[in-house]
């Protein structure tokens, strides 16, 4: 079964609170998000581990093998657009488009401990790199290829919301 292509655009989360899973952006601060994404990461061997880690709860809703290996992906991707935007001055991130990723890697397909340990281990990268960060680079921009714009500092709120968004749905899924 297919899943819908996400096209909301969650940039409103910098700022505000999500009515889902009360992720606050307004209330983290840059030097949060390190401690965000290890804390997050943590629960996810758990989850990985249900017996129903293959199971969709519905036909348009990824089963938590799938938003595990999402987030895994998230973290590797965030790493990335953080290292171009700490060395290029106002790049513009080319597009990804996690639906088509989801199914080019098979998600679905993936072995669940295999993706328990690469997520845990691309989040303690991600959270190491936030971490590194020099107080004079946070306000560095950066564009995403739709035309939203990121600070730095901004860019590390928006990614730490989606693990957090997507903890939430598995268990909310249960």
């Amino acid at each position: 079964m297919a899943i819908e292509p996400e096209t909301k655009n969650w940039t409103w989360v910098i700022e505000s609170r999500c009515p889902e899973c009360g992720f606050d952006g307004s209330s983290v601060a840059f030097r949060d998000v390190p401690g965000i994404i290890e804390a997050n990461a943590a629960a996810w061997p758990e989850v990985l581990a249900r017996p129903d880690v293959r199971d969709r709860p519905d036909d348009h809703t990824w089963s938590p093998l799938e938003y595990g290996a999402h987030v895994r992906d998230v973290h590797r991707k965030m790493t990335e657009r953080l290292a171009l935007v700490l060395a290029e001055d106002t790049p513009t991130f080319a597009n990804w488009d996690q639906d088509a990723t989801a199914v080019a890697d098979d998600y679905a397909a993936q072995d669940p401990a295999t993706v328990a340990r690469e997520l845990v281990a691309a989040a303690d990268r991600a959270a190491q790199a936030f971490a590194s960060v020099a107080d004079a680079d946070l306000d560095r921009r950066a564009v995403r290829s739709d035309g939203s714009a990121f600070t730095v500092a901004t860019l590390a709120t928006y990614y730490a919301h989606d693990p957090v968004h997507h903890l939430w749905d598995v268990r909310r899924a249960r």
